[in-house]
């Protein structure tokens, strides 16, 4: 494992989550001082864990002010947390307004808010990076028959979100390249997370690596765009789906 992020300060929201710690224990193998930015835990002494409800502004105004703070400078965001309403997955006809505006507003207004925030130190340095995680569904519409015998749908405001996400990704790109604030986006595919065999299966069959992926396939390529090596590249929307897009 090679240095590129050697000394690096990164943020990971939702950093105790499947993907989050995955990224976060790359990024460390990589040199990176990590920030788990989380609202399932305490804040600890060396900050490697703070709490953070990414969906309260006070919250992520305090997180952010102590970070900067104790290290003077935020060279990395990783928007990554999942906040959701306890009836996320419904099926498009029984979601009701009150939770798809709820879920709008948490996911997106999150992103949003969390990179203004970080963005406003990082200018101070005169550098800094986002990575925001998407998905292939803010790029193509679901194809519903891998949820064929299951219980299972693909939320209807999670592509509404994902969508909006990857194109505030480009602007933010466009506006802040100036100041030398790079903001680009990863896009994984199906990761596999104990679902019922049957939609594995079926999900599988129709990826062309002919599997679902993993979090170790997908934080290479966070911590690849968190680094110098990807100092020519924002703006961008990497998909890691094992093909999925591609036919």
């Amino acid at each position: 494992m090679n240095n590129r992020l050697a000394n690096k300060v990164i943020i990971i929201t939702g950093g105790s989550g499947l993907l989050g710690s995955c990224i976060i224990e790359r990024a460390k193998k990589e040199g990176a001082i990590c920030i788990n930015f989380d609202i399932n835990q305490e804040t600890t002494d060396d900050l490697s864990k703070v709490y953070c409800d990414v969906t309260d502004q006070g919250s992520v105004d305090a997180a952010i002010e102590l970070v900067y703070y104790t290290f003077g400078r935020i060279d990395g965001l990783v928007n990554n947390a999942y906040p959701r309403t306890k009836d996320w997955g419904v099926h498009f006809r029984d979601i009701k307004f009150d939770s798809w505006e709820k879920n709008v507003s948490w996911q997106l207004n999150s992103y949003f808010y969390m990179s203004q925030k970080a963005i406003s130190k990082m200018e101070i340095n005169g550098y800094g990076s986002i990575v925001n995680i998407a998905s292939i569904y803010g790029l193509v519409g679901p194809d519903f028959s891998v949820y064929d015998n299951t219980n299972m749908t693909m939320p209807a405001a999670y592509s509404a979100i994902k969508g909006g996400l990857i194109n505030l990704t480009r602007y933010l790109a466009s506006y802040f390249g100036p100041q030398q604030i790079r903001v680009n986006a990863v896009s994984p595919g199906g990761i596999f997370d104990q679902q019922v065999d049957s939609f594995v299966q079926q999900y599988s069959n129709k990826v062309p690596l002919r599997r679902m992926g993993t979090p170790e396939d997908i934080s290479p390529s966070v911590t690849f765009l968190l680094s110098e090596d990807s100092k020519y590249i924002t703006g961008q929307n990497i998909v890691v789906d094992g093909g999925w897009t591609s036919i």
